[in-house]
């Protein structure tokens, strides 16, 4: 059995999610990256992704997360995510709607600060759309 460590999900509201686990899985933003106890200490930005909870050989939770940053230490792992959902709470309906308005608000840019956020919006949309199916 592998030494369990600190794992804490904070979102701009709340802290989301504070528990001891074996290991992480997380949406580093140049791929996933697996977190055990006395990981070297490093700080990633995310993608939109599902971060994976362990204890044992079995995912205890999944999460969608938006983007945001991590920091690993030798202890401990924190993710601050500018927005997270659990995998079984995303609702495919309201991510269709996002991808809609998203695609809407692309063709309806008039700039490129829009079309970037639209842009950036879609991702997120469709990663979230992605991520629901897997329940």
């Amino acid at each position: 059995m592998a030494e369990s460590f600190s794992f804490e999900l904070v979102s701009p509201e709340k802290l989301l999610l504070s528990d001891n686990v074996e290991m992480v899985v997380v949406p580093g933003a140049e791929g996933d990256f697996g977190v055990l106890t006395g990981h070297s200490p490093l700080i990633s930005s995310l993608r939109p992704g599902v971060i994976d909870t362990y204890n044992g050989d079995k995912v205890e939770k999944r999460i969608f997360v938006a983007g945001g940053f991590a920091e690993v230490t030798r202890e401990r792992c924190t993710v601050l995510a500018e927005e997270a959902v659990a995998v079984e709470d995303i609702d495919a309906g309201v991510a269709q709607d996002r991808v809609k308005a998203a695609n809407e608000a692309i063709s309806a840019a008039e700039n490129d600060t829009a079309r970037n956020g639209a842009e950036t919006e879609l991702a997120v949309a469709e990663a979230m759309l992605s991520a629901g199916s897997l329940t």
